[in-house]
């Protein structure tokens, strides 16, 4: 493949052969470093010039380098590694001059490992303790970068950029770099809460020949020696609940999930979703669950409770508000469709009364649910359960026993997104079944997004689940408030995008 290079990159490629003429591995081997720009200035930020010098300090460090300037016999160069930047001060006098002309060829961004002492400049009027660096005794050529860092990558007009060359923003974008390392630490504080309360962590299959669930569009691959069509999973539910049937009692799994559907700056087609299940729990339960392991994760990642999120100030202290999806509506509409057992025709009169589209295959819970989405949705900032769900638009959950039309879930509201929702499980066999009968009907309608049935789960309910709860949490909306990101694309590492435009 033929590739046209502009000056820069033909300039660093003449360096590449130069190395190699000198015996040095343009692209190196192994470097053992001792120290990392982080545990230096932790370690030795707080001492004078003079107190550096007497302790005599060795290091042995590694990174690439981010700013060079020379002047005259001296270098100073600022490299970066996992934790951050340092300087590092070179004298050709002390360094070597073979040594210091690999020091004069290098370019920004090449990786280079080094050995030296802990040292610390001059005072100055800008800095009168002097700048913390490392004063360069041995110097390796590591890796040479043969292309140069783009200009402006961090404007506006790069935004897109940045999302399809990650590894470039992690070099020069420390807010990203936060945020890449901060996610693993709220899965790793997630799993340690579980731990605690003894949830045992599975996987199950991401591929299935059944839509199962969740409502939602699917992505479509095929099995090349069975000769079967199969999905990507829109969700882990019910395998999790068939361990719930083995006796397995408190279990978890964060996967990546799949859902063929729109790219906005909340949603992402591949994203990674947490479902938890533990028997004899219910709907109170998973409350409870969920604020705790909240509060957990802010104050042992976070150090806080209250977070700029999607252009709200959230406090996660105290006790979160719960309220039912009728009473929330009749506050913004006056609609009561709980005392009101209104007729498809009569909820489809009020709908359009409110400027609400009915699809076809509507019923009076689907119009509930659209009231909602219209006029309360937006409302709810800090965080909220709302539950009380009508029963078509929760096929796998167990209806109220005060109230049928209703079951017994919850959805987390944050800033106006949901960020998990939660059951009392459905465990009756032959109520599920009808569920998914419905739901068939609901597909031959149009709806798209209905289950299928999975007569294997209804033959492992019939052998006995028992009373649960359940609760699946967006891990990606979750990592957003958390490192306060507005969007998606800002807390997966590559997600999806758009071809280049020409």
């Amino acid at each position: 493949m033929e590739r046209n290079f502009n000056d820069q990159q033909l300039a660093r490629r003449k360096k590449l052969e130069d190395l190699k003429a000198k015996g040095i591995n343009p692209f190196g081997n192994a470097f053992e470093r001792n120290a990392y720009t982080k545990t230096i200035k932790d370690e030795y930020n707080q001492f004078t010039k003079e107190e550096i010098a007497e302790k005599d300090i060795a290091v042995t460090i590694a990174g690439r380098i981010m700013s060079k300037r020379r002047m005259g016999k001296m270098c100073f160069m600022n490299i970066q590694d996992r934790y951050g930047n340092i300087q590092l001060v070179i004298n050709k006098a002390d360094l070597g001059e073979e040594a210091y002309e690999l020091v004069k060829a290098s370019d920004i961004g090449d990786i280079i490992g080094l050995e030296g002492k802990v040292y610390r400049t001059n005072p100055t009027e800008q800095n009168p303790m002097g700048e913390l660096s490392v004063y360069v005794l041995k110097y390796t050529h590591l890796t040479k970068a043969l292309n140069p860092f783009p200009e402006k990558f961090h404007g506006l007009t790069d935004i897109e950029e940045r999302y399809r060359r990650r590894y470039l923003d992690l070099i020069m974008n420390d807010e990203a770099k936060k945020v890449a390392f901060m996610r693993p630490q709220i899965l790793n504080a997630i799993r340690t809460f579980l731990a605690g309360r003894e949830f045992t962590e599975v996987e199950t299959p991401v591929l299935t020949t059944l839509l199962t669930g969740a409502s939602a569009r699917p992505f479509v691959t095929h099995h090349n020696t069975q000769d079967l069509d199969m999905f990507l999973r829109i969700a882990l539910e019910l395998n999790l609940k068939r361990l719930l049937v083995g006796g397995m009692e408190k279990v978890y799994e964060i996967g990546r999930t799949f859902r063929n559907e729109g790219m906005d700056p909340q949603h992402n087609p591949e994203f990674t979703l947490m479902e938890l299940y533990e028997a004899y729990s219910n709907l109170e339960g998973m409350m409870e669950l969920t604020e705790s392991m909240y509060k957990y994760i802010a104050d042992n990642v976070c150090g806080k409770r209250t977070f700029h999120f999607l252009g709200h100030d959230v406090n996660l202290d105290g006790d979160w508000k719960r309220v039912s999806m009728t009473d929330a509506i009749r506050e913004k509409t006056g609609i009561d469709f709980k005392a009101n057992n209104y007729s498809l025709e009569e909820a489809t009169a009020l709908a359009k009364e409110h400027n609400i589209e009915v699809e076809k295959h509507f019923t009076v819970g689907h119009i509930i649910n659209a009231f909602f989405e219209k006029y309360v949705e937006e409302t709810l900032i800090q965080p909220t359960f709302l539950y009380g769900h009508p029963i078509e638009i929760s096929p796998l959950t167990r209806s109220n026993e005060e109230d049928p039309r209703f079951v017994d879930r919850f959805e987390l509201f944050i800033a106006g997104h949901e960020c998990a929702n939660a059951y009392t499980e459905l465990n009756d066999p032959i109520d599920q079944l009808e569920r998914f009968e419905a739901q068939l009907k609901a597909k031959e309608l149009g709806d798209e997004e209905a289950n299928d049935i999975d007569m294997d789960f209804i033959e492992a309910l019939e052998y006995g689940m028992p009373p649960a709860g359940g609760i699946g949490y967006g891990i990606d909306r979750m990592a957003m408030l958390f490192t306060e990101s507005e969007s998606i694309r800002d807390v997966i590492l590559f997600p999806t995008m758009k071809e280049r435009s020409n």
